[in-house]
């Protein structure tokens, strides 16, 4: 059995598996604790050096926070910070303290506990007088009653409360700035201070208008993960049928006090749901006592379940009924809000409405539908001006996308799905043969042992903690068949990597997979799964083109049809998100399960050997950085047979694979994309909570889910052709030189040798060791490679006969992204090239010129050149074209010289075909035209800042040639060096003639986007690397000077961008600085913050071993300054150009254009492209012509400065004011015209 970690500061008492955080008390309440700790430390010392009696006094007897009885998962605090305590001087256990301490050292610890005894009064007052002023500040602000600003979603944690900072002494340049007029000694600063105190009114008359809803970050937050916690577990026993076991788990959770605070009514109503199916009124009527005793009031599910109830007893009075929903009016709830918020399984719509027929037989559930929708001005006229908009249909009748709608149910009800490798047209040795036959035995014994072990488990679990019903992983073990446990553990040792796995993202891996399918269930067992195929088949007849045209959108149609089908299940929402907690023990406890049970012989594959069972699986630790990490690695043996056996067969995920139908449009922020697996619409973090918290707050956003929807309605298909050269050259031995990693066959074999062999001296053995290390790393690597390279191309062999599609979500800044992980548009250039549109279209007039001047971009060749000049150059070599597409792997092999070679040749062919046809203009052509916006992120600021000469450099102006920032920052670049030589500068005369656009590309494009010093300076050490003539012993001082030199460049170019830059990054260090995340919305109306926030360690307590987590979302800590202030302007740009990117995804969609995108780089027919262009300028002018930065200006005003201390010889007065004047002093703009950017040809291009 693997030994696993020790923690001496953690108790070992044992506890049960499932855990949970007791939240944090308030940071000064915390600090007097830990300092009244230290104290009886300190005075246990003094005692001991005055009686000069030896003591042991061990660690684990200092407690920082008390742990739930309940629990086992420790907050261990974060950082250093929190282990402070522990570095004081505290014999450890078994050492004792050395007789004979001297006066001195007598005399320091008194004086020392002394004066902490002094400061512990001290602070005991300032927080008793804290207290009392928060208690007084709260009676004011509620008696002044609040009210939600109508602009921006303001509401916030803590708004205007920042947390007391440590004085810290800052040498900034940027002082300058913010303390203008600050130093009173110096009279001639006195008319600037005045100045500045009569802005700070003006800012503050004019905030003082509105006035804005603070949310109380009350024990209802600070509960929240504990109450999910509880939730999940009570609807895991409701879910397997363990009812009693649910009952007697509330019951004892709400007789102790203690934990009775960590429920809320909709834990209570879980049970309540379980009565009202029995028709047991008289438990749901002791729910409702029980509410009572919590000082909880009843909800509209709790109103529901009884209701529910009442309509399954045909005996139930009429006047029982009455007394209920008078009882609802009483309590403030509407009978309709029953039917427009409730989420209902099964018949429980149908039954709270027989209930209330009872007693007003002609009710009619009346669910109002806003009509007046507050649209953001960008998109007013989109959806209120529809004369001329042309949806796209689909290419298909409604009765064939309601025949791919049964196949992909299928395909997620079954939750994997099982498809041949590319590496099974290798042929069958017999050697593979028998190896084969080898495995699949030892798969079935696996698969005994693994049932039999899971059920012993659960027997145990089953009869542990039964008096007092504390949470543990049974109810969660039993959501499935035991097989499918099995068989969920049995595909994970196919997939294991020879280097082994982390622990925690095994375990993670494993307990995503049953919450996957426990979800897949739920939906059957709510009955939802047939409700949604009515409505699916329903919505077919929006999208076939066998029926009539609709002036609809999709999420439109969608939310008219469930309307229209309201009885029965409700298909939007109730599932409950499992806490990383959970799922990560499950995977634990099955990983556990694997490495203890599953055994081979030794002598499998060598008779010679010693015949004993041996694990195949081992749990060991290595380290990353500093920390030590649990492993679990795969036994030589396995790695071998797996190796050997070459799997004809490959099981994914089923949400691996694209869809065989349209997407489910989205139509809330939990609902949308796959037909039942469950998918968030903005990505997160494990556990962070506050982006869907946001979201859900959010009153409008259609524009960002009509966008979603329209990319994901893009239908795709395989160029097979294509496909088989690349699967030939895979099966092959790959080519670096094509980007198609080799087999591992191919990888450096590992050296051996012993270490205790004496011949080998000292510095030998380390040279062995190094070269056994690399050698690993490279074979790994290898493996990762050829891996993923064999998953997407199986991927796109199973699917190569079929039209398919990629829904799509989002990540916290609304950057679009399709939802299969492996195969996709947004891959790497062999996949790219793989991908055809399904819908063709003719070329018309321009298109076959599109094809060319696309082809010449891919090459990576004329980059300074007119379209023109690419289109003859492209025409000049015609034959290489041809011949490419001919004769690709004989010819010439002209396209393996480009830049994207595969998608080159994917061209090459395109242009070929079209060529050959009669007429090329009525050539149906599939393939995507690329248009890619020229350093996008420069764009936007050099919009924002109206920046004459950054708008032209990143062509924004009209140019008769393509401007390339990159060439110039290089002749820039070069221009200094130069100069630099001609001094004597040694460094500079080294790099003479290796400055050229490559060096210095990826350093620019990434500036802005937040890239430090340190990070160009990589990047320039990577490229100069590269290059083989330069000197390598001068790649360390060249990277160095050529990083100030680019900065230098671009802020001398870019003044406006350096400017708006600094501001953005000067507010968010201001506002993390004053305890909050920074938060804004984009002009789409999306809501976004930043989850960056100090980390904190939680300890994960698990037979095996402590899994640490490093938490660096959570909302309750404070944020974490660095990363807030240098994420705020890249994250800021990357949500505008997302911005834009949806804008003209709708645009593009009510012409009736084909299009899709990796991010700025836009996608679509040949036919299109210069209607695409068009709208791209077009919406790129409408959303710069808002007052971007003043809108960021007036927003971050309204949530930040509010609230703050009117004192004004107050700190925090200071801080507020710095703010204040910071954030209203929007950087100064130009003289760029931005209507010329809908005349730059080469904008995108």
């Amino acid at each position: 059995m693997p030994k696993a970690l020790t923690n001496k500061s953690i108790s070992q008492k044992e506890t049960p598996p499932v855990s949970f955080v007791i939240p944090k008390t308030e940071n000064a309440k915390k600090h007097v604790l830990e300092r009244s700790q230290l104290l009886d430390v300190l005075g246990a010392r003094i005692q001991q050096l005055q009686s000069d009696i030896i003591l042991d006094v061990q660690h684990a007897s200092v407690q920082f926070v008390k742990a739930p009885s309940s629990g086992r998962v420790i907050p261990s605090g974060r950082g250093q910070k929190s282990t402070s305590l522990e570095k004081t001087e505290i014999p450890k256990s078994g050492q004792t303290v050395v007789k004979g301490v001297s006066i001195s050292q007598h005399s320091r610890w008194m004086e020392k506990l002394s004066r902490e005894k002094k400061n512990k009064l001290k602070r005991q007052q300032h927080l008793q007088q804290n207290l009392q002023k928060d208690a007084k500040e709260k009676s004011i602000a509620k008696s002044k009653g609040s009210k939600i600003s109508l602009m921006y979603p303001v509401a916030t944690e803590g708004a205007g409360m920042p947390c007391k900072e440590p004085k810290v002494k800052r040498k900034d340049s940027r002082n300058q700035i913010l303390h203008e007029g600050a130093n009173t000694e110096i009279c001639a600063d006195a008319k600037g201070r005045a100045k500045e105190l009569t802005e700070v009114e003006e800012i503050e008359q004019r905030l003082s208008r509105q006035v804005y809803h603070l949310k109380e970050n009350g024990e209802e937050k600070s509960c929240m993960d504990i109450q999910v916690s509880i939730r999940t577990y009570l609807e895991a026993c409701v879910f397997a049928g363990k009812i009693e076991r649910a009952h007697c788990f509330l019951i004892s959770q709400h007789r102790a006090r203690s934990r009775r605070k960590h429920l809320n009514t909709c834990i209570y109503n879980i049970m309540m749901r379980v009565w009202a199916k029995k028709g047991t009124l008289n438990q749901i009527g002791r729910m409702f006592i029980l509410l009572e005793e919590a000082g909880l009031k009843p909800n509209l599910g709790s109103y529901c379940a009884a209701l529910e109830c009442m309509g399954r007893d045909p005996k139930c009075s009429q006047n029982v009924i009455k007394r209920c929903l008078s009882q609802m009016e009483e309590d403030g709830l509407c009978v309709d809000s029953l039917f427009s918020q409730c989420v209902f399984h099964q018949d429980e719509r149908d039954m709270v409405l027989k209930a209330i027929r009872i007693v007003q037989p002609d009710y009619q559930p009346s669910i109002t539908v806003a009509t007046n929708q507050c649209y953001s001005p960008l998109v007013q006229d989109f959806y209120t001006q529809r004369a001329d908009h042309h949806y796209p249909k689909l290419d298909f009748t409604q009765e064939e996308l309601q025949e791919r709608f049964k196949r992909q149910l299928n395909v997620e009800q079954a939750c994997t799905v099982t498809i041949d490798s590319v590496e099974s047209t290798k042929p069958i040795t017999e050697n593979v043969a028998k190896m084969r036959e080898l495995m699949a035995e030892q798969r079935s014994q696996w698969q005994k042992i693994l049932l039999h072990a899971l059920r012993e488990n659960k027997m145990i679990l089953a009869n542990a903690n039964i008096k007092d019903y504390r949470l543990n992983l049974y109810p969660y073990l039993c959501l499935l068949e035991d097989r499918e446990y099995v068989d969920i553990m049995i595909q994970c040792i196919a997939n294991m990597p020879p280097s082994g796995e982390s622990l925690k993202i095994l375990a993670k891996d494993l307990g995503n997979r049953i919450y996957t399918k426990y979800c897949v269930r739920q939906k059957h067992q709510n009955l939802t799964v047939e409700k949604l195929g009515n409505i699916y088949n329903a919505y077919t007849d929006l999208l076939a083109k066998d029926t009539k045209v609709y002036n609809i959108l999709p999420r439109e149609q969608w939310c008219n049809l469930e309307a229209q089908h309201s009885s029965g299940p409700t298909l939007q929402g109730g599932e409950t998100t499992w806490p990383n907690t959970v799922t990560l023990e499950l995977g634990t406890f099955l990983v556990d399960m694997m490495v203890k049970n599953l055994k081979i012989n030794s002598d499998i594959l060598n008779k010679n050997y010693e015949r004993k069972f041996i694990p195949i699986l081992y749990h060991m630790y290595t380290f990353h950085s500093t920390r030590q990490v649990g492993f679990i690695k795969p036994h030589p043996i396995l790695t071998q047979m797996l190796q050997e056996t070459m799997e004809t067969k490959l099981t994914f995920d089923s949400y691996v694979m694209p869809m065989l139908c349209p997407p489910v449009p989205w139509t809330s922020v939990k609902f949308g994309s796959y037909l039942l697996t469950p998918t968030k619409l903005m990505r997160s973090l494990d556990g962070a909570t506050q982006h869907e918290e946001l979201l859900e707050k959010c009153q409008n956003l259609h524009a960002v889910m009509d966008s979603l929807n329209q990319l994901g309605n893009c239908a795709w298909k395989i160029n097979k052709p294509l496909l088989d050269f690349i699967v030939s050259i895979f099966n092959d031995r790959g080519s670096e030189r094509l980007d198609i990693p080799p087999p591992l066959s191919e990888a450096p074999k590992i050296p051996y040798f012993n270490p205790q062999d004496p011949t080998y001296t000292a510095s030998e053995k380390a040279h062995m060791k190094r070269e056994v290390i690399n050698a690993k790393k490279q074979y790994s690597e290898m493996h990762s490679l050829r891996m993923d390279a064999l998953y997407k191309l199986s991927i796109a062999n199973h699917m190569r006969d079929e039209i398919f599609w990629f829904p799509h979500n989002m990540d916290f800044r609304g950057r679009t992204y399709p939802c299969p992980p492996y195969f996709n548009h947004l891959g790497s250039d062999v996949t790219r090239a793989i991908l055809l549109f399904a819908e063709g279209k003719p070329l018309g007039p321009k298109g076959l010129d599109w094809l060319k001047i696309h082809l010449v971009n891919l090459t990576g060749l004329k980059k300074r050149s007119s379209l023109q000049g690419r289109l003859e150059y492209a025409n000049t070599i015609m034959d290489d074209i041809l011949d490419s597409a001919n004769n690709p792997l004989n010819g010439r092999k002209w396209w393996m010289n480009a830049d994207e070679p595969w998608q080159a040749l994917s061209c090459c062919m395109e242009i070929a075909n079209a060529m050959r046809s009669p007429d090329p203009t009525q050539f149906i052509s599939h393939f995507p035209i690329h248009q890619d916006g020229s350093c996008n992120g420069l764009q936007h600021y050099a919009a924002l800042g109206r920046d004459v000469i950054g708008a032209t450099s990143v062509n924004l102006m009209p140019c008769d040639v393509p401007q390339d920032v990159y060439s110039v920052v290089a002749q820039q670049v070069e221009d200094f060096r130069a100069r630099d030589a001609q001094t004597g500068l040694k460094i500079a005369q080294v790099l003479e003639g290796f400055i050229s656009r490559k060096v210095v590309k990826q350093t620019v494009m990434t500036v802005v986007y937040g890239v430090t010093r340190y990070g160009g300076r990589l990047q320039i050490e990577k490229r100069l690397k590269e290059i083989d003539d330069f000197p390598k012993e001068y790649v360390w001082d060249a990277s160095h000077y050529l990083v100030r030199l680019v900065f230098n460049g671009l802020k001398e170019m870019f003044t406006g961008t350096r400017e708006i830059q600094d501001w953005l990054t000067e507010s968010a260090r201001l506002i993390s600085k004053s305890g909050h995340t920074v938060e804004w919305v984009t002009p789409l109306g999306l809501p976004i913050i930043q989850p960056y926030h100090r980390t904190r360690n939680q300890v994960l307590k698990s037979t095996m071993q402590h899994i640490n987590l490093q938490i660096t979302h959570d909302a309750k800590e404070r944020p974490d300054t660095v990363k807030q202030k240098n994420a705020f302007p890249p994250n800021f740009i990357h949500s505008l150009d997302s911005t834009h990117m949806m804008l003209t995804a709708l645009h593009c969609y009510s012409a009736g254009l084909t299009f899709v995108s990796v991010h700025d780089c836009f996608w679509t027919h040949a036919l299109t492209v210069d209607t695409m262009n068009k709208v791209c300028r077009e919406q790129f002018v409408a959303l710069h012509s808002q007052p971007i930065l003043q809108e960021l200006s007036t927003f971050l005003l309204e949530k930040y400065c509010t609230g703050f201390p009117t004192e004004t010889k107050n700190k925090k007065y200071q801080e507020y004011r710095r703010l204040m004047l910071l954030l209203a002093k929007v950087p100064q703009t130009g003289d760029f015209d931005l209507k010329q950017v809908k005349e730059s040809t080469y904008f995108f291009s």
